[in-house]
């Protein structure tokens, strides 16, 4: 380009100068500044219309003045309802007062003068039929009136007291029955008594066996009742049912307070060694 030229050219035909212009970037440079014109108008243009729209939108909205409905809303108290107590059930009824029973009073006689008696003494007739008494008293004949169930204030009737079969046998007791002179005297009485060759006697195998035998112990210490819990065999329950049948008597077991039937249970061993 020539000297006189460079001054008063374009930034863009300088960068150009000798090049292909027709190539398309001359072109696309040449005209950047109208497109960026264009394309700020276009985008002003539709932000324009949007506007106007949402103004024109507002105008037809119907108006509410501005108001909001309030409403006031109650919550309704919930209440627990109690379940009802059961009441206790009302106290029987109080029994009516047994009738009284006759009573002559009759006391031991003492010896006085007639002058100073002062209430004589009932006939014997009299006394037959009524009930001897310390006190004189109006009633019917004591024909065995059983006097009623006595009652315990409301809380129930008292039951009378049961009596236990006086031959009841006693599994447990509070007083175990004993052999008299202890557990050592009758550990002595059962080893100088007991064959001790009975199981080999009768072709046992080696080994220990222990039989279990259980008798009764009565409340007067006789023993009774008594059979075999095992069965080894070879002789040995019958060995050991033997022994206890000619065990003399025991102390027999206590519970509430008296002599009641009991069970024992006695353990016996016996030992096969070989040769």
């Amino acid at each position: 380009m020539e000297a006189n030229k460079i001054l008063s050219s374009d930034l863009l035909d300088l960068v150009f100068e000798g090049r292909n212009k027709e190539y398309g970037a001359y072109e696309l440079r040449r005209r950047y500044n109208k497109r960026i014109t264009l394309a700020l108008i276009i985008t002003g243009s539709v932000a324009l219309l949007a506007l106007i729209g949402s103004i024109i939108a507002s105008e037809l909205k119907p108006s509410d003045d501005g108001k909001l409905e309030i409403k006031e809303v109650t919550l309704q108290k919930v209440e627990q309802q109690e379940e009802p107590k059961e009441l206790p059930p009302p106290p029987p009824p109080k029994p009516p007062d047994p009738p009284k029973i006759e009573m002559k009073q009759f006391t031991p006689p003492k010896i006085v003068k007639d002058e100073e008696v002062q209430e004589p003494p009932p006939a014997q007739e009299e006394l037959k039929e009524a009930k001897i008494d310390v006190v004189s008293q109006e009633g019917i004949k004591d024909e065995g009136i059983v006097a009623p169930a006595v009652i315990d204030d409301g809380k129930g009737v008292v039951e009378e007291k049961k009596v236990e079969d006086e031959n009841k046998i006693f599994e447990k007791v509070e007083i175990e029955a004993s052999f008299k002179g202890g557990e050592g005297a009758w550990r002595k009485f059962l080893e100088r008594n007991l064959n001790g060759n009975t199981p080999v006697d009768n072709g046992a195998a080696e080994g220990t066996y222990t039989v279990y035998i259980q008798f009764v112990v009565s409340k007067d210490g006789s023993i009774s009742d008594i059979k075999p819990l095992t069965n080894h065999g070879f002789g040995m329950e019958q060995e050991a049912m033997r022994v206890i049948k000619k065990a003399p008597s025991w102390t027999p077991a206590v519970q509430n307070g008296r002599s009641v039937n009991a069970y024992r249970k006695q353990p016996i061993t016996f030992q096969v060694t070989g040769e």
